[in-house]
């Protein structure tokens, strides 16, 4: 590959990464899709497979760009992000926070951190010895929490 083409596609991921930074993600995957025609960059992957997965629905396509991007970079601390973001997309909230726990022992964000935040930690159930699946623990949460005393 030659220098003008590589540049040609590291100004299209950058565009990619504004275009997510700003919420759209319709033009990032246009922007990774050309950027990745031109060159070939693994670690570009979560971020498309973010997109595909919020675009198209291609949720399996997208654990696997996350899980090659990982593999790739372990340490980088945004293939966690995405990864975890994919996990939302696909209604898995329990593995987007471990995937979210990970990104932040390899180094962490604010992202990452936004978006454990967003997600919240969960009270206690309100009778400890009770497993949190048991009905009396979860109706009496229930309850509690309409008449404002949880």
């Amino acid at each position: 590959m030659d220098p003008e083409t590589g540049t040609i596609a590291q100004k299209q991921f950058e565009l990619a990464q504004r275009e997510l930074e700003q919420n759209n993600v319709l033009a990032a995957l246009a922007c990774l899709e050309r950027a990745l025609s031109i060159w070939d960059d693994p670690i570009w992957y979560s971020r498309l497979g973010f997109c595909l997965a919020k675009q198209r629905g291609q949720i399996t396509r997208a654990f696997e760009l996350c899980r090659t991007a990982i593999d790739h970079d372990p340490g980088n601390p945004l293939h966690y992000l995405y990864l975890g973001k994919v996990y939302l997309v696909a209604g898995n909230t329990y593995e987007a926070l471990q995937a979210f726990r990970q990104g932040i022992v390899c180094g962490g964000s604010p992202e990452l951190e936004r978006m454990l935040a967003s997600i919240g930690t969960r009270k206690p159930p309100v009778i400890p010895f009770l497993s949190r699946n048991n009905p009396l623990n979860k109706f009496m949460g229930i309850i509690l929490s309409r008449m404002g005393l949880r």
